[in-house]
C-alpha cells in the first residue's frame, strides 16, 4: 500500500509538537522579579515551579544566580525554587554603603517576604552559606533547614586581622589578575574541566572591585564570629562539601548539634557545577530529611 506523504508529515509534526509540550511541562518556566532589601537596594530573583516548600538558592562571592543552572530546572519539577542575586552581584543593585553579611542576609529576607514563602530551605554556596545563616536568624519561623555547599568546614577556624588585611591588600594592585589567580589555583582540582575553570575565573575576576573587597571583609568578620552566630540558628545545617579539605563534623556539632556533612569526592569548590547529578541527589536527600524532621516536630 502506498503511504501518503502528507499524512506522514502530519504524524511526524504531531510527534514533535507532543515532545515539545512534554519538554515544556518538564522544565517549568522562569518568572523574574525584584524585591527591595532593608537598605533600599533592589534584589533581583527568578522563580520556577510550584509547591508548599520553597528552595531558595544563593550564590557565592563574585558569582550570581546562574551558577545554579544545573539545579533550578531539576528541583522545579517538584518544588517552588527561587534563585537570588545578592546586592552587588548579577542584576541586583550596587548602591550599598556598607557590605556586611547581615545586609546580604537581609537581601534573602526581602525576597522571602516579597514572595510570602511560609516554609523554605535556604541553600548557599560558599559565601552564600553565611548569607543564608544570617537570613535564618531573621526568619526562624519560616526556615525548615539550611544547606551550605562547600563551606564552613571548621566552625572554630579564626583569621587574624593581619591575615585579613594582607589578603585584601593582595587584591588591590591588580584586582582582576589577583582574583583570577586565586580562583584557578585554589578552587579547583587537577581533574576539573579547564573550560569551566576558565569561565568561572573570567567571570569572578570581572566583578566590581569595591563589592568584592567589601564582601571579603564581611565574610572574614562573619567567620571569626561564627561559633556565636550559629548558636542563634534554630534550623538544622547540612554541608555538602568537596573533599579538597576535611570537614570537622564533630567540632561543628559542638555549636550546632544537628550539623551534618555530606562529602563529594574528586570535585573542587564549585561542586554543584562539576558533578551536578551527585550534588542534586545529595541535596534532594537532604530536603527530604528536613521535611521528615518537620513532620516529627
Amino acid at each position: 500500500m502506498k503511504k501518503n506523504p502528507t499524512i506522514i508529515l502530519w504524524v511526524v509534526s504531531l510527534c514533535f509538537f507532543a515532545a515539545g509540550c512534554r519538554q515544556r511541562e518538564d522544565t517549568p518556566s522562569a518568572f523574574f522579579g525584584t524585591a527591595i532589601s532593608a537598605d533600599g537596594v533592589p534584589i533581583n530573583y527568578e522563580l520556577r515551579g510550584k509547591g508548599g516548600l520553597a528552595l531558595v538558592f544563593v550564590h557565592g562571592w563574585s558569582c550570581d544566580r546562574s551558577y545554579w543552572s544545573a539545579q533550578l530546572p531539576y528541583f522545579a519539577r517538584n518544588h517552588l525554587v527561587v534563585a537570588i542575586d545578592l546586592a552587588g552581584h548579577g542584576e541586583s543593585g550596587l548602591d550599598r554603603k556598607e557590605w556586611t553579611m547581615g545586609a546580604f542576609g537581609e537581601d534573602i529576607v526581602a525576597v522571602v517576604r516579597k514572595l510570602d514563602l511560609d516554609q523554605v530551605v535556604l541553600i548557599g554556596h560558599s559565601m552564600g552559606g553565611p548569607a543564608v545563616i544570617e537570613a535564618a536568624r531573621r526568619l526562624p519561623e519560616r526556615v525548615l533547614g539550611l544547606v551550605v555547599a562547600d563551606f564552613l568546614q571548621d566552625f572554630e577556624r579564626k583569621y587574624s586581622q593581619e591575615f585579613v588585611d594582607g589578603w585584601i591588600d593582595s587584591l588591590k594592585p591588580d584586582y582582576a589578575a589577583a582574583v583570577k589567580k586565586f580562583v584557578t589555583e585554589a578552587l579547583f582540582t587537577r581533574r576539573s574541566d579547564p573550560a569551566l575553570v576558565e569561565r568561572i575565573s573570567q567571570d569572578m575576576s570581572s566583578a566590581p572591585q569595591a563589592v568584592g573587597i567589601g564582601a571579603v571583609r564581611a565574610e572574614f568578620d562573619f567567620l571569626n564570629d561564627l561559633t556565636r552566630i550559629v548558636k542563634e540558628v534554630e534550623a538544622p545545617i547540612t554541608c555538602i562539601n568537596s573533599d579538597m579539605e576535611p570537614t570537622r563534623t564533630e567540632v561543628n556539632q559542638r555549636y550546632a548539634p544537628s550539623f551534618k556533612a555530606k562529602i563529594m569526592a574528586g570535585v573542587g569548590h564549585f561542586n554543584m557545577m562539576e558533578a551536578p547529578d551527585i550534588f542534586n541527589r545529595l541535596l534532594e536527600d537532604t530536603v527530604k530529611e528536613y521535611e521528615q524532621y518537620a513532620t516529627k516536630k
